[in-house]
């Protein structure tokens, strides 16, 4: 959009009664801070049109319904309560989208961001000074001493690999907090990954340069209710988000987890294969296909874990999910175990006999997993 027009534009938005920004806030399990968001946003965006949209991923503690409550009230509070999906970025990126406002905020429930800085956001925004403007904690004027030496050093490790690796030249990639052109973002939207809590390194790696950049300072808070959503799984969607980019989106973040978990599989398949030669004496193609079931086992427990966490079968679910997970491989068992006989026939050696074997079946669950087991509801 020509950036000429946009501030007539915005005018057009809010003589229409239509947001000119739209704060996206991603939830679960939240319903205690969600009426003091509310309430912090109202106070620091008096005088401007906005709207707050929640996603919420269907929290157990019923945070949709309290959004529901306060959306009957006021016009400008939307809630996206998703069924079946999980996850920080992929909730951002159907906030973002489903709103028509030209600019776009993403901002934590926990109020450990500073909403008062939204208005200052905005400003750059529709001065044409930015295409994304981002609450940073590592320049001067903002603060993360809040943290623990744990977090803070992770957060610190995990900057510097984003900046090395990717390229990435602003201060704090690690950001929650930002806002951005609307248009830019639609753009780059079918590029970004569902998956993983960092959706802000995403859209900078993304844009490779190509969005202006401008970083304000804020102080993180401390969380005053709830439970921290980080855990040791964001290591690996942060090192498979860094993967995917770093390949230019060859692969898919979510298909190099599943090659990790079906590398931890590999490991499994091989102890197995070897307790079955060297302690029960098996003949090698029973040996090679016991390591086979429970590779699979395991690999389909992980994924359910990890890979798949964010569409994570519960309950009954799982078992029918692991059935369904045992047929579609069932065709890469076969070839699993007919390559790798086949190599071992030839050369007696059994860790290159299995290895080959197993590495025949990978693309093919992968492929099917995401059809039959793991798929959309």
């Amino acid at each position: 959009m020509n950036e000429a027009i946009r501030p007539g534009t915005d005018t057009l938005q809010a003589r229409a009664g239509l947001p000119v920004l739209s704060v996206v806030v991603p939830t679960f399990n939240e319903r205690d801070n969600v009426p003091k968001l509310y309430r912090k946003l109202e106070a620091a965006l008096s005088g401007l049109a906005w709207e707050v949209v929640f996603v919420d991923d269907n929290s157990p503690d019923g945070t949709w319904d309290v959004v529901r409550e306060l959306a009957r009230q006021d016009g400008r509070v939307r809630c996206i309560r998703r069924i079946g999906r999980r996850g920080l970025s992929g909730a951002c990126i159907e906030g973002i989208l489903a709103s028509s406002a030209p600019y776009a905020a993403v901002i934590d429930a926990d109020l450990q961001h500073d909403e008062a800085q939204l208005p200052k956001m905005l400003s750059l925004l529709q001065r044409g000074e930015a295409d994304l403007v981002v609450g940073s904690r590592y320049i001067e004027g903002g603060s993360a001493d809040s943290f623990d030496w744990h977090r803070a050093g992770a957060s610190a490790l995990a900057t510097e690999v984003a900046k090395r690796v990717l390229g990435v030249r602003i201060a704090d990639p690690m950001s929650g907090f930002f806002m951005i052109r609307s248009d830019r973002f639609e753009q780059m939207a079918p590029k970004l990954s569902t998956q993983g809590f960092k959706i802000l390194l995403d859209i900078v790696a993304t844009a490779h340069g190509g969005l202006r950049t401008v970083e304000v300072p804020y102080t993180f808070g401390s969380r005053l209710h709830g439970e921290s959503k980080l855990d040791s799984m964001v290591a690996l969607d942060f090192l498979g988000l860094v993967l995917a980019k770093f390949t230019n989106d060859l692969v898919s973040l979510r298909f190099l987890l599943f090659a990790m978990v079906g590398g931890s599989g590999l490991l499994v398949h091989l102890g197995t294969l070897f307790v079955g030669l060297k302690f029960f004496d098996l003949p090698f193609a029973e040996a090679q296909a016991l390591g086979a079931f429970v590779a699979m086992t395991t690999n389909f427990v992980l994924n359910n874990f990890l890979t798949y966490r964010d569409q994570r079968l519960k309950g009954f679910a799982i078992l029918a999910g692991l059935l369904a997970f045992y047929l579609v491989c069932s065709v890469g068992l076969f070839a699993n175990v007919g390559v790798a006989f086949s190599v071992y026939d030839k050369k007696p050696i059994w860790w290159l006999a299995g290895a080959a074997g197993a590495l025949m079946g990978v693309v093919w669950n992968y492929a099917m997993s995401g059809l039959f087991v793991w798929r959309k509801r």
